[in-house]
């Protein structure tokens, strides 16, 4: 019983560990459900500048969670949508935004993806080619071709 008791007990003490809610995990939410909302709307726009790849709202990183902070806090100064995202513009360039404006510093993430894959097409059909062209080609003799009939027909030679 007592060599049985041990790992249980110690199993029933992780388990605790793991329920308890860690307080930086748990985004409070605003007191007034229209603040929540324009929060998730705005941040849902924006890319995590840690994460790259998950939207500001999504993100559980610490600048992540600064940021909706101070999302929420120009929301409660009464600023408007437009207002905010110039604000985090003008803060963090550009790249915060998922869908940028098409501009000169910007039109390399437009049209960037479509010249990798024309160039990447290309470079397919080149590779393609060379392979084609360096294919070694073998005639038969009527010798060689006479033993491959004999046996395809399963005689013995």
């Amino acid at each position: 019983m007592r060599q049985h008791g041990l790992p249980l007990i110690l199993a029933f003490l992780c388990s605790v560990g793991f329920a308890q809610t860690n307080p930086k995990e748990a985004a409070p939410l605003a007191q007034d459900p229209i603040v929540e909302k324009r929060l998730n709307e705005i941040s849902e726009e924006m890319r995590c500048l840690v994460c790259q790849n998950e939207s500001l709202a999504g993100s559980r990183s610490e600048l992540a969670l600064d940021l909706r902070r101070e999302i929420r806090t120009l929301i409660k100064e009464g600023k408007s949508n437009q207002e905010i995202r110039d604000f985090m513009v003008s803060r963090y360039g550009d790249f915060v935004l998922y869908r940028p404006p098409v501009k000169s510093t910007t039109l390399l993430l437009w049209i960037g993806p479509f010249v990798l894959m024309v160039g990447g097409f290309f470079a397919l059909m080149v590779a393609l080619k060379r392979r084609r062209n360096n294919r070694p080609t073998t005639t038969l003799s009527v010798a060689d071709i006479q033993k491959a009939e004999t046996l395809l027909r399963g005689e013995k030679q």
